[in-house]
This record gives structure tokens, C-alpha cells and sequence, in this order.
């Protein structure tokens, strides 16, 4: 599968985006748990959310819970992350993965999209 990140963009601090990703290929997507991970500069990539293949169960990290919300939509085969309350801290290149299995690594990951929050 092939994922590709979208929706990025310059924001000031407070305010919101919406990421897309979307997958490409044969197979059904709701085989898939996916999630979103950034990279901030001269930083290491971290996870943000994550979204279980039920399209249920979602998990976030500390510092985006209450403001980021990841959903899924498996029949366009697409991911999104919505955020809200944007702050600084936030700029990074965001990373959509998808993998097969939970507790382990992921499969496949998309290309960023990059969210600059400026104060």
C-alpha cells in the first residue's frame, strides 16, 4: 500500500487543521491500523495517534490529547487527523503509517505533510 499525507499548512497558535491521508493499492484498507506520527527539526519522529482497524479504538499521545482527533473513512481509504488548538510545539512533518499487526512496528508509511504553527 501507498499512503500519501495532505492538508498541512502555516497556522498561528490557536488555530486548526485537517490532515488527510489517503492509501492507494488493491487491498481493503480496513485491514489496516493506522496512525500518525511528526517530526519536529532536530528531533526524533514521535508518535501522535493511532486508530484501530475497528475504527474504534484510538489511542493519542499526552501531549495532543483533548485537541487532536484521529478518524478513518475505510471506504475512500483514507486517515485523518484533526487538530485543534494549535501551538507552537506543534510544527513538525506529519507521517501517516499503517500497519498490519498492533504492538509492533509499522508496515508502511506515507510522505509528510508539514504543519508550521507560528505564536
Amino acid at each position: 500500500v501507498q499512503l500519501q499525507a495532505s492538508g498541512g499548512g502555516s497556522v498561528q497558535a490557536g488555530g486548526s487543521l485537517r490532515l488527510s491521508c489517503e492509501a492507494s493499492g488493491r487491498t481493503p484498507f480496513d485491514i489496516y491500523n493506522a496512525g500518525w506520527f511528526r517530526q519536529a527539526p532536530g528531533k526524533e519522529r514521535e508518535f501522535v495517534a493511532l486508530i484501530r482497524r475497528d475504527g474504534i479504538v484510538t489511542d493519542y499521545s499526552d501531549v495532543v490529547k483533548g485537541r487532536f482527533t484521529i478518524s478513518r473513512d475505510d471506504a475512500k481509504k483514507m486517515v485523518f487527523l484533526e487538530m485543534n488548538s494549535l501551538k507552537p510545539e506543534d510544527t513538525g512533518v506529519y507521517l501517516c503509517a499503517v500497519r498490519l499487526v498492533p504492538g509492533v512496528g509499522f508496515d508502511f508509511w506515507g510522505q509528510g505533510t508539514l504543519v508550521t504553527v507560528s505564536s
